[in-house]
């Protein structure tokens, strides 16, 4: 019978919750949602030298926003806490004694200063079978001996004993099965008495069992440590419940070769948190996709395609039509390029989702802190105005440079456009203008655009130069949405007090 599917987001309070991690947790999401198994949040809290105080919070709050929902955990509850590390002393203790009962491990008592000597005399040193009867341990000492040490107080970690010789076979989900001799590897420490608290490699493999865990979904840089991790599965007899493992790609530096880093995002200038970061200690603040700007939907759709693809050309997909097309076999196993501006390209499309009266919603505090108060226009125009212009933003923050001139007359003009477009005769075609539109029988945007057309052909004018000249009036500058569609929003007497505020100002070039 096949295990129920149960997947694990097992992150570190050391800091703000990296784009890659948050990739990590959407794809275990993303598969136990399409296998109708649960998700469980674990803090990883083992290495009380890094904690860092507010960093489980965000983390929370990172995938809340994002919408990956967890179904047992920290901050849920649930059948099998607690789910801090630090608060399961007393269960890792009994698993530490049965790998020491078994002779699976033994104690060892090298200083730091030992161990470094050790490796200053023997080049690519590491504590394994070839080196371990030279040094202070339990295996090189009487019994008596080490345990008057331990009665003394003296500190102690507890080693694996990996035996030499022996081909140890991960069976991953994406890279198949990758087999490593155990002679490259050495005796991880499992505990440290002077905190009282095992090893990351410990701690997961026994939360991993207890918690029932079926798939351990984890980012590429942990392959190297999933022999020691079966080998632990075997050393306490759990080869039956040994977890599926899933090695992800990693996510690379946007130009040049090697790991996304925070600097590449400074570099570059793209965030690589979730969330905006303030770091306790030094006070920094660091860049969040949520406060830069960006849909959690967009995200989501983004990352999500950053080393897998849905098996044919589909982009944009909500976080439901992921789940329903998600799966391990079109999860590549090369790195990702992390391509930022596809980023921008994601968040474009969703924001042109949102109807218009939403996104009119988002902008009213924009409007608000420059000086603009939402309640002097009607909801009906703000809407129209975000309406003409939203298919040229990829940040709610870009309305005011694309909408700014619905709120507020130009005080300058464009100086290329005057050049280009304004000329001694233009302030008495303006006024023509003026007059053309006070006789306008309908204000309607297909209406005026015919008539004054109409009026343009036959004066003789040039069509693109009044135009051009019309808009710079309005407007400020010879852009935006199309020129009938602003002046119906705006209605005749805003639209004729800005023609004749432009025959006031704008100067033709000399």
């Amino acid at each position: 019978m096949e295990r129920p599917v149960v997947v694990r987001f097992a992150p570190s309070p050391t800091g703000p919750l990296h784009i890659g991690g948050v990739r990590t947790a959407l794809y275990n999401y993303l598969f136990a949602r399409r296998n109708g198994g649960k998700m469980l949040l674990r803090i990883e809290d083992t290495d009380s030298q890094r904690f860092v105080p507010g960093a489980e919070d965000y983390i929370i709050e990172s995938l809340k926003w994002l919408g990956i929902e967890i179904d047992e955990g920290v901050g849920h509850g649930g059948p099998h806490g607690p789910y801090r590390q630090s608060e399961r002393r007393d269960i890792y203790r009994k698993y530490v004694d049965q790998l020491l009962k078994d002779g699976k491990a033994y104690i060892a008592f090298d200083t730091p200063e030992e161990l470094e000597a050790a490796r200053n005399a023997t080049p690519n040193f590491q504590y394994d079978s070839t080196t371990r009867m030279s040094m202070r341990n339990s295996l090189t000492m009487p019994a008596e001996e080490v345990e008057k040490r331990i009665a003394d107080g003296e500190k102690f970690v507890v080693r694996f004993l990996i035996e030499p010789g022996r081909d140890v076979v991960v069976d991953d989900l994406v890279r198949g099965k990758v087999t490593i001799n155990s002679s490259v590897l050495d005796d991880k420490v499992l505990y440290k008495s002077a905190d009282d608290l095992p090893t990351y490699h410990l701690a997961n493999i026994v939360d991993d069992h207890l918690m029932e865990v079926s798939h351990v979904i984890r980012g590429e840089e942990w392959l190297p440590s999933a022999p020691l991790h079966v080998l632990l599965y075997e050393a306490f007899g759990w080869t039956d419940t040994m977890p599926r493992f899933v090695h992800l790609p990693l996510l690379l530096k946007p130009d040049g070769k090697g790991k996304l880093s925070k600097r590449d995002g400074d570099r570059l200038g793209f965030p690589v948190f979730p969330l905006e970061w303030h770091d306790p200690k030094s006070g920094a603040i660091s860049a969040g996709y949520r406060e830069n700007g960006y849909l959690p939907q967009a995200v989501v759709n983004f990352l999500a395609l950053l080393g897998w693809n849905p098996g044919d050309d589909t982009e944009i997909m909500s976080m439901d039509e992921l789940i329903s097309k998600f799966s391990f076999e079109h999860c590549s196993k090369a790195g990702a390029k992390f391509a930022y501006e596809k980023g921008k390209w994601f968040n474009h499309q969703y924001l042109q989702q949102i109807p218009d009266e939403e996104l009119a919603e988002l902008f009213k505090p924009i409007l608000e802190k420059h000086g603009i108060n939402p309640a002097d226009y009607s909801d009906e125009y703000i809407a129209s105005a975000v309406g003409m212009v939203k298919g040229r933003i990829n940040f709610v923050s870009d309305l005011w440079d694309n909408a700014a001139f619905f709120f507020q007359a130009p005080e300058s003009y464009d100086a290329k456009a005057v050049k280009k477009r304004w000329n001694a005769e233009m302030p008495a075609i303006m006024a023509e203008l003026i007059e053309q539109l006070k006789q306008l029988k309908s204000w309607k945007s297909a209406d005026a655009e015919a008539e004054i057309l109409q009026w343009i052909a036959d004066k003789g004018y040039h069509l693109g130069n009044v135009m051009n000249a019309f808009r710079l009036t309005v407007v400020g500058e010879c852009k935006g949405p199309h020129m009938f569609d602003i002046t119906e929003l705006m209605g005749p007497d805003e639209t004729i007090k800005r023609i004749q505020k432009g025959i006031d100002n704008i100067k033709a070039d000399e």
